[in-house]
């Protein structure tokens, strides 16, 4: 059931975002150079890598590690990119993962190939056997300002509680979240 949600909501969110898709799209290219969209290396479901598209918020050159441990990440910023990052503009290209079904819209958010310490836990605890989100559990309870330890422990209470009616609460909290841009460092 969660499958079908997933696919008819990314379909529809789709083709609502297609305009504004489209003029960040060349915002993006507007403003600096390089491809318009970043494709990561992430971590999905059973720990296996798929390519999960961003608009690129970042300078070509910056290296492919999470925002949080490079020494100062506003350094690598696009012009627009830290505008992209607070209002989570730049996830809507993550729809093509979830209608993909790389991805669902709530789950874990996925890890970069490279956080062994993040990937680690989650297998410990069970969490990669969930499809990871565009938004989560840990997402609307701290996002960026959580610990990786504090993350998993979220991630664990979803994977303990999930529900149809839990992703319905976590979208919504999703929603005010963002236009509030609760929890965003960079």
């Amino acid at each position: 059931m969660k499958r079908v949600v997933d696919l008819l909501s990314g379909m529809l969110l789709a083709l609502l975002f297609v305009f504004p898709l489209l003029i960040i799209a060349i915002f993006v290219k507007l403003t600096s150079s390089g491809p318009v969209l970043y494709w990561s290396n992430r971590v999905g479901r059973d720990n296996v890598i798929f390519l999960m598209p961003k608009f690129r918020t970042m300078l070509q050159d910056t290296p492919a590690v999470a925002t949080h441990l490079l020494i100062d990440a506003r350094n690598f910023l696009t012009p627009i990119g830290s505008f992209l990052r607070r209002s989570s503009l730049d996830e809507l290209p993550q729809l093509w993962s979830i209608i993909k079904g790389d991805m669902s819209l709530v789950g874990p958010r996925p890890a970069l190939f490279n956080q062994d310490d993040l990937i680690g836990l989650r297998t410990q605890f069970g969490v990669e056997k969930i499809l990871p989100g565009l938004t989560g559990w840990a997402q609307i309870n701290g996002r960026d300002e959580l610990t990786i330890a504090q993350k998993v422990a979220l991630d664990v209470e979803y994977l303990q509680r999930q529900s149809f009616f839990l992703d319905m609460r976590i979208i919504f909290l999703t929603f005010l979240k963002v236009i509030r841009r609760d929890g965003v460092v960079h």
